[in-house]
């Protein structure tokens, strides 16, 4: 499984750092994490500085793909140049977001008729996008059967991880 964590610049490093930290702690043959962007090196809202490993085109083709935040995650929705780059198929993917990560979801037009978590920053623009959010931390909309094993499976790899990650 080819996992993809977008990562802009300004991004917050809870989203992808964390996330890159903890899922490439699987140790499977075919498990594959990368920070993908529109930059080969992106820094974050407190100035760390990564390299991205793949492109957004790459992104498109992974199988799972987490969307992180940060302070121009509304300018990114709103720049025609980088969305068209992003050519998800919700069929064939995963796709994740975290807080304000959110909106490029909604902007790609894969939230019709869905619900969705964000932050508090976040929801009003959500809402103009006629998109319900939820009062919650977490919510899944997994309809399909290959997400519910495609989900199983990445829930327990990175559970097998974390006893590394946390006491």
């Amino acid at each position: 499984m080819h996992i993809a964590i977008l990562t802009f610049e300004e991004y917050n490093e809870l989203d992808s750092i964390i996330a890159f930290g903890i899922l490439n702690r699987v140790k499977k043959p075919d498990w594959q994490v990368s920070i993908a962007s529109n930059q080969h090196y992106v820094r974050s809202m407190n100035g760390l500085v990564v390299e991205a490993h793949i492109s957004l085109t790459g992104a498109s083709k992974a199988d799972a793909v987490i969307i992180g935040s940060g302070m121009k995650t509304c300018a990114i929705a709103n720049d025609d140049r980088i969305m068209r780059q992003l050519q998800f198929n919700s069929d064939k993917q995963l796709l994740a977001s975290q807080c304000s990560g959110v909106l490029l979801l909604s902007k790609l037009g894969l939230l019709k008729n869905k619900k969705a978590c964000t932050d508090l920053t976040t929801k009003p623009w959500m809402e103009e996008d006629g998109i319900t959010t939820l009062d919650q931390p977490f919510y899944a909309d997994l309809c399909r059967r290959k997400y519910c094993y495609i989900w199983r499976v990445s829930v327990v790899c990175v559970s097998s991880s974390l006893g590394y990650c946390s006491p």
